[in-house]
């Protein structure tokens, strides 16, 4: 097996045509460190798909805000805990997010140390060095399900893998007497001086702890429950508090500091102590739970009930491997191959399965419910992800999107607000970004026919979701049929979306035959209208009195009307109504103009500076890839009669944004969206409405793509005359029969068969 991998990979190195094996192991193609530079904020430790526990390693501790109170700008660099360029590692925390701009998690940071019992993660309080370790990427090795590194400071491998629900952690020690691990319960991603409200421990015997911890962050009510098992009966053990005591009761009869089994306060710091010979490992399984540490140990003892390293390792790539071979492609080179594995790979990492082994979760009411007939999940990044995640999960993942809508259906019916999420982790919603795009996932499963969940309770609760009239100018929005500009900040963006999100319920209504809701929220989706300056020709802030706002530059992403983009980009949000939108905006001719300049044009620094989440990374003239309200743009010349400018645009964004390296991401993954958007365009299709069963054609990258589905039907997709020059499609036929536009259908995809692009390197109508 291993020659012929070895003789499949020197042929792809020489261009050759290779035919993948039914066996063929796709995670050695799979690079986690991608994206772990720059602006990808993904992580690169040890995780099943989907899985709870999230296991990687941390390599600095940023504190959100400066002594002055300012914002510390360091910490987004530090969004999922990791960064390519750091030399020193301060432990590994369980709970991690991949890609996104704001943060949270970090939960249970674990360090072994060797020497002196040091409690601090950077600088003691006598400035001397910290417990963390300097170490070398040239030790450092990944795969999906396992990490690795040599702990330099301390001369001990650490070697991760993981379960659904439970971390495994295995350390190989130096011969010592004083060898440690660390379990610091004050450090969490995006840490602030209030944001941990309750750590609570317990010392169960000589090798088994729990307790748990809650924190006051991004989510804003966190719970998060462990049992943490050592494979050999620590000697001693202890903790250290970081949070001034007001009052203790009658504990302080006791010296709870050391060899005291219940361990309470704010920030608090445990060490378990031991002695090791010479290569000697210690193993530590460290089990996660929403609802309790009785919890923690049922997922603990039904995933992991042995000691036995190597197989939970074998079990999870092999986990990776099924999710993986779902999309069995052949590429022009080896690189592109480790790029779209690698984008497939960060796909499957969230949205994260949130219930124990039992079906119980804590809900968003803040108590614990068990799933029925689902399986419930979370993080849900829908603003970016409903664009392409979700519509590859209907493709891929159908049965997990499935369950992904009834999770967001029972978030709805557990909400105050009878709302559904709109951008929710571990039992909370975060409000983060703007529109209500669970909508648009919905909308998009019950037009592909994915799923089983109840449809009319599904437009229910989208209608709700759309009326609650104090949530972000919703209010406004439906009196003024526009979100005025002097009640609500990005109201141009808002506008946009909440049209684009009213015709996801449109279509909803229609599908269930309630056509009298269907017309209302038609007439919803045109409220696009509204935000159109014909005098200046964009889409443009408007007042409460009707006056378009004087003060406008369609250049600038700051303070005018729009988020993280501006009247060039974020104007051309209009995914539901594109023929009147160029209408609207001139016609084919003038639109077509429009996208050429803005693919060609100059951005000025300054129109720039003041976003995080937009960097020259990820800009190509004023097109802004690194951030995904532009993701549909390239496509959008299919519209205009001018596809091969589509087919140019797309297959030189893959060709430029992404690449297999630690830099290989030309902005935040965003929990997937920014991998989805290659996996799809290098199939040769992408979602630019989401809600409808169509998907634009655009430019394979790959060379042959067999797609296998859970039904045991597969397609395959076949680039003929596929190379770097040959970027045009002069034609594709689905089985045989030529398409005549430049759309293919979910039914066509997803039907069986065979799907054949014919690729030239000179277009022709």
């Amino acid at each position: 097996m291993k020659n012929s991998i070895l003789a499949a990979c020197i042929c792809l190195l020489c261009a050759c045509h290779v035919e993948t094996s039914e066996k063929e192991n796709f995670t050695q193609y799979v690079n986690p460190f991608l994206g772990t530079s720059k602006m990808g904020h993904v992580f690169p430790g040890a995780t099943a798909p989907f899985g709870m526990v999230q296991l990687s390693p941390q390599t600095n501790f940023e504190r959100m805000f400066n002594e002055d109170g300012s914002y510390n700008p360091d910490t987004y660099k530090y969004c999922a805990g990791y960064q390519h360029q750091d030399s020193t590692i301060i432990g590994f925390a369980h709970t991690n997010f991949s890609g996104t701009g704001h943060s949270d998690l970090g939960d249970f940071l674990v360090m072994p140390t060797t020497g002196e019992l040091v409690l601090d993660p950077i600088l003691t309080s006598e400035h001397g060095k910290g417990f963390y370790s300097a170490f070398s990427h040239d030790s450092e090795a990944a795969s999906p399900g396992y990490y690795q590194v040599n702990l330099d400071s301390y001369n001990i491998q650490a070697e991760l893998t993981a379960s659904d629900r439970v971390g495994y952690h295995k350390y190989t020690f130096p011969k010592s007497e004083e060898a440690h691990i660390i379990l610091d319960m004050v450090y969490n991603v995006y840490h602030h001086e209030n944001k941990n409200v309750w750590t609570f421990i317990r010392i169960e015997n000589d090798s088994l702890v729990t307790g748990y911890r809650q924190t006051k962050g991004w989510a804003r009510t966190k719970k998060v429950f462990f049992a943490m098992q050592f494979s050999k009966p620590f000697q001693s053990y202890g903790h250290k508090k970081y949070n001034e005591e007001t009052y203790d009761g009658f504990y302080r009869r006791f010296n709870q500091t050391e060899n005291f089994p219940e361990i309470a306060g704010k920030d608090i710091r445990a060490y378990f102590n031991f002695n090791t010979e010479e290569g000697e490992s210690i193993e530590m399984k460290f089990a996660l739970s929403s609802v309790s540490t009785d919890g923690a140990l049922k997922n603990l003892n039904t995933e992991i009930p042995h000691w036995d390293f190597k197989k939970t390792r074998q079990e999870t790539q092999a986990k990776w491997n099924v999710e993986l071979s779902k999309i069995n492609v052949t590429t022009l080179s080896l690189d592109d191959k480790k790029t779209f594995y690698s984008a497939l790979y960060h796909t499957n990492l969230s949205p994260i399965i949130y219930e124990d082994v039992d079906g119980k979760y804590r809900g968003l009411d803040q108590n614990i419910h068990s799933s029925d007939g689902f399986t419930n999940y979370t993080i849900f990044s829908l603003w970016d992800t409903y664009r392409a995640l979700h519509p590859l999960f209907n493709i891929t993942q159908p049965e997990r999107n499935n369950d992904m809508v009834k999770s967001m259906l029972a978030h709805h019916d557990q909400s105050v607000h009878d709302m559904l999420p709109i951008w929710s982790h571990y039992g909370n919603e975060n409000w983060c970004m703007i529109g209500y795009h669970a909508t648009s996932v919905i909308a998009d499963a019950m037009a592909k026919n994915v799923g089983d969940f109840d449809h009319e309770r599904a437009l229910q609760a989208s209608v709700n979701t759309a009326n609650v009239r104090y949530f972000d100018g919703l209010g406004d929005y439906i009196d003024y049929q526009f979100v005025p500009d002097d009640k609500s900040h990005s109201s141009v963006s808002k506008t946009l979306e909440y049209a684009y999100n009213d015709w996801c319920i449109a279509q909803m209504a229609i599908q269930v035959g309630n056509d009298s809701l269907a017309e209302v929220f038609l007439k919803r989706s045109e409220y696009y209208y509204n935000v159109f300056d014909t005098g200046s020709g964009y889409m443009r802030p408007r007042l409460s009195s009707g006056e378009f706002r004087e003060a406008f530059d369609p250049m600038d992403t700051h303070g005018q009307g729009f988020i993280e983009g501006n009247a060039w980009n974020y104007g051309l949000y209009v995914p539901q109504d594109i023929d009147k939108m160029i209408d609207l905006m001139g016609g084919n001719t003038r639109f077509t103009q429009h996208l050429d300049s803005l693919f060609t044009m100059e951005i000025d620094e300054k129109y720039i500076e003041k976003h995080e989440d937009i960097t020259r990374d990820g800009i190509i003239g004023n097109y802004v890839h690194g951030n995904e309200p532009g993701h549909h743009i390239p496509y959008l010349y299919n519209w205009t009669g001018h596809p091969e400018k589509t087919q140019e645009r797309v297959r030189m964004i893959m060709q430029t944004m992404y690449d297999p390296t630690v830099e290989g991401l030309c902005g935040n993954d965003d929990a997937g969206q920014m991998s989805a958007w290659y996996v799809l365009s290098a199939l040769g299709f992408y979602s630019v409405t989401p809600g409808s069963s169509d998907y634009a054609i655009g430019s394979p990258l790959v060379k042959v793509a067999l797609v296998t589905f859970p039904n045991g039907k597969t397609t395959k997709i076949v680039a003929r005359n596929q190379n770097r020059d040959n970027i045009y499609v002069s034609s594709v036929t689905v089985n045989g029969r030529k398409i005549e536009n430049n759309t293919l259908t979910h039914k066509e995809l997803t039907g069986g068969g065979e799907i054949i692009f014919e690729m030239t390197s000179t277009f022709s109508k």
